[in-house]
């Protein structure tokens, strides 16, 4: 696989197998991940890799949380407070794509939060790595833990996985934190499901919408 196949071909993969990934395997996706650039060499990037009973009762404590009301409380704001254009029509097309997907109706409430919910139970990944930065750091470090958790997503795919980057997963930091025994001097950044793809499923042969390069390119000389 080339560089350009391993871009192009990577999706969020949303269904897994029921098949382990060996921790030989996963230390050798990290092992490339490692070479990725960050500003001075600082490697900002802090990983806790989730399987089994932990993974278990970190999806638990998610669901509970949802399901008491409680609050979510990330460590960050991912989205805008209010959308405009042209990200609001890009978020919508992307919703409804994968309700299509799904075969979820518009109206269907009852599917729409299953479907949410999947998010806390890891799309049924065996495997979730999170992803945590030390808050001394500067904005600068988040741009470098982007080139690094795109590195994991790559070096990934040489081994047949897929993963989905979950920003969903850090709307409870502290119980991850919590199980995972991270200081809170950590900000969790997101989770990344990883498994082996159910190619099977209509939901991983769908794609998400991209602008040509026209749209987001300026040519000076």
């Amino acid at each position: 696989m080339n560089i350009s196949e391993a871009i192009k071909g990577r999706i969020s993969v949303r269904s897994y197998l029921d098949k382990p990934v060996s921790k030989e395997v996963l230390t050798s996706v990290l092992d490339t991940a490692r070479w990725a650039p960050s500003g001075t060499n600082t490697q900002p990037w802090k990983v806790v890799v989730v399987q089994g009973e932990k993974k278990q009762a970190i999806s638990d404590a998610f669901l509970a949380a949802n399901k008491a009301g409680l609050e979510t409380n990330p460590d960050y704001a991912y989205y805008p407070e209010k959308w405009q254009e042209p990200f609001k029509q890009r978020r919508f097309e992307c919703g409804m794509d994968l309700y299509k997907a799904l075969d979820i109706g518009r109206e269907d409430k009852e599917k729409r939060l299953a479907a949410s919910l999947a998010n806390y139970q890891f799309f049924g990944a065996p495997v979730s790595l999170f992803f945590f930065i030390d808050k001394v750091m500067g904005k600068g470090s988040w741009f470098d833990m982007g080139m690094f958790l795109q590195s994991v997503m790559l070096a990934a795919r040489e081994h047949g996985l897929g993963t989905c980057p979950q920003a969903s997963t850090s709307d409870y930091p502290d119980i991850v934190r919590e199980i995972t025994g991270v200081s809170d001097q950590y900000s969790l950044i997101c989770g990344l499901s990883l498994g082996y793809p159910d190619e099977s499923k209509p939901v991983n042969q769908y794609r998400t919408r991209r602008e040509p390069v026209e749209a987001f390119t300026s040519w000076l000389e």
